[in-house]
């Protein structure tokens, strides 16, 4: 290959980058332009637009802990809280174990050391306790 073909080629090649560099430019720029149109910096926001987009973080304001067995369990909620609270420890160890440590009837009656059928019976009996003393307080 000559060396003015080999010129050629490298002017070629400079010239296709340089057209490249400058439309990649133009891109950026446009999109500039159009987040400086189409967006706002927190702070030019107004007091009722912020409220409007303004998300409160719920966590741990309605949590209760309560200790089944040793193990922490979380309950979340005033109202279902209050109604596990007003429960004898037994009547709630059970429904705790069951919904929120997820353990079987079989689980549960080897913990308290009672018959399976036992504990079915007061967890059907505590669930119908809780549902009327919720529909009572209508919570």
């Amino acid at each position: 290959m000559k060396d003015s073909e080999k010129l050629r080629i490298q002017n070629q090649f400079s010239a296709f980058c340089i057209k490249v560099l400058k439309n990649a430019a133009r891109n950026i720029q446009r999109e500039y332009a159009l987040s400086r149109k189409y967006r706002k910096s927190l702070s030019d926001l107004s007091e009722k637009e912020l409220e409007q987009i303004a998300q409160t973080d719920m966590y741990f304001m309605s949590e209760h802990i309560f200790d089944v067995f040793g193990l922490p369990v979380v309950v979340t909620g005033d109202a279902l809280s209050e109604a596990l609270q007003r429960l004898e420890k037994r009547k709630r160890d059970i429904i705790l174990m069951h919904y929120y440590l997820r353990m079987t009837d079989l689980e549960i009656s080897r913990h308290l050391n009672v018959v399976r059928q036992t504990v079915t019976k007061n967890r059907h009996a505590t669930l119908r306790e809780l549902r009327e003393y919720l529909d009572r307080e209508e919570l």
